[in-house]
C-alpha cells in the first residue's frame, strides 16, 4: 500500500517540476503487456533556460523522456520491463511514421531514466553498464542503442544540481533533500508547489497502519517542518493583510517601514493589527515600530 503511495507521489512530483517545459503523460499506456508508462514526456519546441533550475533532472528533460522511478531498488526483471516499455514506444513511433508517410527521426525516440534509490554491482554488471564523461557518478548508461541509464539516486553528490532527484531517494538522502528543499527562498519557483506535495504524502503515509521505518522516519522529520511552513504561512498572511490595510488608510507605505513589518513575529503582528486601528498618520506607525524595536 505505502509503496503506491510513494509511486504516486513520484508521478505527481515529475509531472509537476517538468510540467512548463513540455507535455508530461503520466500512466501513460502503450500497447504490448506492458500497462503504463510512469512518466513520459516530451519538451515544449523552444527550448528554455529556465531547465536550468531543475539541475540534473532539467539535462533529462532536453529531450524527449520516459522516466521510471521506483520506492525500492530496481531489479533486474524491472529494467527489463522499463526497456520494454522503450521498445514499445519506439515501435509506436515508427508505425506512425509509417503510416503518416513521414521520415523516422531518431531524436523523437525518448530516452529511459531508471530512477532507483540503489543499484547493487552485481545489477550494474548484469546490463554492462558505463559511465560517460560529463555526468555525475551515480548514472549508469546501457548501450547506445537502447538509449537507456540507471540513476542511482543514493550515489548521486549531494548538491544543488542533484536535489530534485534526491527527493526520490529514501531514507536519509530523501529527508536532508527535504530540509534542502525547505530551505530554499520563499520565492523559488518550485519551493512550494512541491513542499505542498511532500506535505500530502506525508498525510498519506499517516493513514497507513503497517509503515516501514523510513515511512515513520520520514513522517516524524516532516513534522517540524510541516509545522514551519505552515507558521510561516500564516506569518505572511497577516504581514499582507496588515499592509493592505495600512495602504488603503495612508497610501503606499515606505520600502524600510515594509521591511521592518516583515520582520515583526506573529505576536508583534497581532499586536499591530490591534493598535493601526488608533494611527491617524505614518509616524504613529513608525512610533510603534520603534517602541517594539527598543
Amino acid at each position: 500500500m505505502t509503496r503506491f503511495v510513494h509511486d504516486e507521489f513520484a508521478k505527481d512530483y515529475l509531472e509537476e517540476l517538468l510540467k512548463p517545459y513540455g507535455e508530461v503523460k503520466s500512466s501513460s499506456k502503450v500497447s504490448g503487456e506492458i500497462k503504463e508508462i510512469d512518466v513520459l514526456f516530451t519538451p515544449s519546441a523552444q527550448p528554455t533556460s529556465n531547465l536550468q533550475l531543475l539541475g540534473l533532472l532539467g539535462r533529462f528533460a532536453e529531450f524527449p523522456a520516459i522516466l521510471e522511478p521506483f520506492r525500492n531498488a530496481a531489479s533486474s526483471d524491472e529494467i527489463c520491463d522499463c526497456i520494454q516499455k522503450l521498445l514499445e514506444v519506439k515501435a509506436g513511433l515508427r508505425r506512425d511514421a509509417k503510416a503518416n508517410k513521414t521520415k523516422f527521426q531518431d531524436s523523437n525516440i525518448p530516452k529511459l531514466w531508471i530512477l532507483t534509490p540503489t543499484a547493487s554491482p552485481a545489477i550494474l554488471s548484469s546490463f554492462n553498464v558505463n559511465q560517460k564523461l560529463g555526468w555525475l557518478p551515480g548514472i549508469y548508461f546501457l548501450g547506445d542503442a537502447l538509449r537507456t541509464a540507471i540513476v542511482a539516486i543514493h550515489q548521486l553528490p549531494s548538491t544543488s544540481e542533484t536535489l530534485w532527484l534526491r527527493i526520490l531517494g529514501r531514507g536519509s538522502v530523501q529527508s536532508q533533500a527535504i530540509i534542502e528543499l525547505q530551505a530554499l527562498p520563499s520565492n523559488h519557483p518550485y519551493r512550494k508547489a512541491t513542499l505542498e506535495l511532500v506535505y500530502n504524502l506525508r498525510e498519506n503515509l499517516k493513514i497507513n497502519q503497517n509503515l516501514e521505518s523510513d515511512d515513520r522516519e520520514l513522517i516524524m522529520r516532516l513534522e517540524p517542518l510541516y509545522q514551519q511552513d505552515r507558521e510561516r504561512a500564516k506569518q505572511e498572511g497577516q504581514q499582507d493583510l496588515i499592509l493592505r490595510q495600512l495602504n488603503r488608510r495612508f497610501g503606499e507605505i515606505d520600502a524600510v517601514l515594509i521591511k521592518r513589518i516583515r520582520g515583526l513575529s506573529i505576536e508583534q503582528l497581532s499586536l499591530l493589527a490591534e493598535a493601526l486601528l488608533d494611527f491617524s498618520v505614518v509616524a504613529d506607525l513608525e512610533a510603534w515600530l520603534n517602541q517594539q524595536a527598543g
